[in-house]
């Protein structure tokens, strides 16, 4: 219910400012791909997609678990409400 709840939400903003629904939504999941993963490339990442390797590169790259990066609390919280929101939203 609160996922569709957002959804309407989303699509009535995106109506209210004359944005086309699928754009504003692409556009929120990228933004929450890119907050996601700035965070794992700061932290050291590898990254193993094509998409991220292009978008962010792997240069300096220490990591290849997400699980052994040196992340404090305060960004494994963030991460995790990133893909919460990700869940929400349906990205893929």
């Amino acid at each position: 219910m609160r996922a569709m709840m957002i959804g309407r939400s989303a699509a009535i903003t995106a109506l209210i400012l004359g944005v086309d629904v699928s754009t504003a939504y692409a556009q929120s999941c990228s933004d929450l791909w890119v907050q996601r993963n700035s965070i794992y490339k700061r932290a050291g990442y590898c990254f193993k997609t094509s998409r991220a390797i292009s978008y962010f590169g792997n240069a300096g790259c220490l990591y290849d678990d997400e699980a052994r990066l040196p992340l404090s609390p305060a960004e494994r919280s963030r991460i995790a409400s990133i893909v919460g929101m990700e869940r929400r939203l349906g990205c893929q």
